[in-house]
């Protein structure tokens, strides 16, 4: 079950925290509840997935992101990404979760997201997304040109333009 009520309550919090610039990073403190625990126990890896979109909207929503796409009737996709679980996440322990833009290549924006527990990563993942109307894909540069930050264009980090560069690579798709 997709975690709707999480979502409400860090759309709802976004009215209570300062705004962010996109070089800033969004920081929710959340908890390990039992459904999103697996029969270990400890946090399912792929709610950890859906857990990450509340980094991303409470992101969006503190810069404004999520407000011009809506003015523009664009839609947020991801299209895809990659995670390293490191330690475990078990049932009601607390977790920070960071997530910062790394930057873009012209057609997608890349997001670092972290799950922090007790100062140590447990997990940390690359994300690959953008913005669509219902027919393409818009470009980065006409999401930033909107959005007032025209040219903002950080060097994506080595590891970044490798999982760029090994994703083109893939075969199929």
């Amino acid at each position: 079950m997709y975690i709707y009520l999480r979502v409400a309550r860090v759309l709802a919090g976004v009215l209570y925290k300062p705004k962010l610039g996109l070089d800033d990073t969004s920081e929710l403190r959340l908890r390990v509840w039992p459904g999103d625990i697996d029969t270990y126990p400890e946090m399912n890896n792929g709610r950890y997935w859906t857990i990450m979109d509340l980094g991303r909207y409470d992101l969006a929503a503190r810069t404004g992101l999520m407000q011009m796409a809506r003015r523009n009737r664009w839609l947020f996709v991801v299209a895809g990404g990659s995670i390293r679980y490191r330690r475990r996440l078990p049932p009601f322990s607390r977790f920070l979760l960071r997530t910062s833009l790394a930057g873009h290549d012209g057609r997608w924006f890349y997001f670092v997201q972290e799950f922090v527990r007790r100062g140590q990563i447990a997990a940390q993942a690359l994300v690959r997304a953008g913005l669509r109307t219902e027919k393409e894909l818009v470009p980065s540069e006409t999401i930033l040109d909107a959005f007032g930050r025209k040219g903002w264009s950080p060097p994506l980090p080595e590891w970044i333009q490798a999982w760029i560069e090994a994703e083109d690579a893939r075969p199929g798709i």
